[in-house]
């Protein structure tokens, strides 16, 4: 499979086409994504509660995040896989912020960045952009401001706060970013956003009219029983896994496994 790129997906947006994006966690995760033909990935800071069984996701570190970005890259090199910036990793200072995102593309072998915030962190993002880092924005809802906001809200709904989504992505794409995440805004606010910019918009609970959307992989699967409005389940993995471990339980007690066909002689 040809590489992804920063200027690929530029390419596909600018060509009308929609541009898929899923999170994923570990080796299996990306190797499955990549044979499904998913455009490109996030090591999403949601690692905290779909693999770590954190409430939220703050918790989550960089070392942590180094070794799940590490892991996915191994199950897939030709992916084009996204670090995302955990809380603290570059809120403290602009350095911090520098050496922690040329950690996670030199360790890690990420193509890319993603850091929560809109044009309060323009000017970092411009010191990442110049520096060779590319970066992707992430406006609307931000987990990692979770505690501040008292609760994961949509965002947009009234006019002040639509107007601060539209200045912030307008103030990210002129710092270089190659694509904003648009988490959970209406529908008709992710179209005016996507309308004004000139780089990919990709929706999570942000409506059809983004250049791409993406969703938590463990949402799409249905491996946990939480199933948040904007997510699809297209399996029920978890319940399948449930009942595949029962009956290997089952026939350990009943003493019909193993057989000889799992027994060496």
């Amino acid at each position: 499979m040809k590489k992804v790129t920063v200027s690929t997906l530029l390419k596909r947006r600018n060509n009308g086409e929609k541009l898929v994006m899923s999170t994923a966690y570990d080796a299996i995760q990306s190797r499955l994504c990549m044979a499904a033909g998913i455009d490109f990935m996030l090591v999403g800071d949601s690692v905290a509660m779909t693999q770590l069984g954190f409430d939220n996701t703050l918790p989550v570190t960089m070392e942590q995040m180094l070794s799940h970005t590490a892991a996915v890259r191994r199950g897939a090199p030709e992916a084009f896989v996204v670090f995302d910036m955990p809380f603290m990793s570059y809120q403290t200072s602009d350095a911090e912020a520098m050496k922690n995102a040329g950690t996670a593309l030199k360790s890690t072998g990420a193509d890319a960045v993603k850091l929560e915030g809109g044009a309060e962190y323009a000017g970092l993002v411009r010191k990442m952009t110049g520096a060779g880092i590319p970066v992707m924005g992430h406006i609307g809802l931000m987990p990692q401001r979770v505690q501040v906001c008292g609760g994961y809200k949509i965002v947009g709904r009234d006019a002040e706060s639509a107007d601060k989504v539209l200045e912030d992505a307008l103030a990210l794409q002129d710092a270089g970013v190659f694509a904003i995440v648009l988490e959970c805004i209406p529908e008709e606010l992710g179209r005016k956003v996507t309308e004004a910019l000139c780089i990919p918009t990709i929706g999570i609970g942000s409506g059809k009219y983004c250049s791409g959307q993406v969703q938590v992989i463990t949402d799409l699967l249905g491996m946990m029983e939480f199933k948040p409005k904007h997510a699809k389940r297209y399996a029920e993995i978890g319940q399948l896994m449930t009942e595949a471990l029962k009956n290997y339980a089952d026939e350990v007690r009943s003493g019909t496994f193993p057989t000889p066909e799992n027994t060496f002689q």
